[in-house]
């Protein structure tokens, strides 16, 4: 390739790149995985014969996705002998992420979690059509399939994903006003005060991946919640903190013990209530906390 050329082909790279890694991040879950998934994507990208494609933002999609297709189906089996839940990789996201409601809504941890319970065809064609409006002929070319058997997989994965996560969008001050209360509560170490924010079949998720102490099994119940957490409290002999953030376009909670960066809690919240509790304490998926990361759906 010419150096016109190659400065072309970076160019077009560079403009979708925040696009191509929103969708390898939404694919995967890891965003460690998604910069392996763009780099691989580039080097594809560069050997390409440029004069023949029509579309590159399509071409890129595609790239990008049959890698993280062929990257999210080997890390299954990773996942089946990862210690505890496997909760995804939060990021600390730009300004213009908790800005753009449907952007923050794809992105949204409590989704994430949602998208974890598919299958990989199903995620592919679920994130590509319902998240990034490609169409049925653009995702059945990506993926080998006829236009008719992609229908088919996103009214699957469609009908999967919405029985499964809230039919009402919270604001971001509903969900602010919620996560402070669970704050409060939490500083004060008043159950009740935490009760009254939960919602009663409220589902804690905590991921440690064997690194730091989590609960190996979902938490289900507002009592049994309260219980783990002021619990959890009560035996800590360091100091606790907890200071509000916005994780992946949301609002979110940034834990302290002793001083230091611990984890990271988001939450799902309907009708005023924490309805889901998602906290990661295993360091490996806490490197993307410290600076803030671009997401883009175009």
């Amino acid at each position: 390739m010419s150096a016109n050329g190659t400065d072309a082909a970076t160019a077009e790279f560079v403009a979708h790149r925040n696009l191509l890694f929103t969708v390898a991040y939404e694919m995967l879950g890891s965003a460690a995985d998604a910069e392996d998934v763009l780099q691989e994507t580039w080097l594809r990208w560069v050997a390409v014969d440029h004069a023949e494609v029509r579309e590159p933002r399509a071409y890129l999609v595609r790239i990008a996705t049959r890698l993280a297709l062929n990257r999210l189906r080997s890390a299954q089996h990773r996942r089946e002998s990862y210690v505890g839940p496997w909760l995804p990789e939060p990021l600390l996201t730009t300004p213009d992420v908790a800005e753009d409601v449907e952007l923050a809504e794809s992105v949204s941890m409590a989704l994430m979690v949602v998208l974890e319970t598919l299958g990989p065809t199903e995620r592919a064609v679920f994130v590509l059509h319902d998240v990034f409006g490609f169409e049925f002929s653009e995702i059945a070319a990506t993926l080998d399939k006829t236009p008719a058997a992609v229908r088919q997989i996103a009214h699957r994965a469609r009908a999967h994903v919405e029985a499964r996560r809230p039919r009402i969008t919270v604001t971001a001050d509903e969900a602010r006003a919620a996560l402070d209360g669970f704050r409060r509560a939490v500083e004060t170490g008043d159950p009740q005060a935490m009760l009254a924010v939960l919602a009663p079949d409220v589902v804690l998720i905590s991921d440690g991946g064997g690194l730091k102490q989590a609960a190996l099994r979902p938490i289900l119940g507002a009592d049994r919640v309260a219980r783990f957490v002021t619990g959890g409290l009560r035996k800590t002999t360091v100091p606790v903190a907890i200071e509000p953030t916005v994780v992946n376009g949301n609002p979110a909670l940034a834990l302290f013990v002793d001083g230091e960066f611990d984890g990271v809690l988001a939450a799902q919240v309907q009708d005023g209530l924490i309805t889901g509790i998602y906290i990661v304490r295993n360091p490996q998926k806490l490197t993307r906390v410290g600076e803030e990361t671009s997401l883009s759906l175009r």
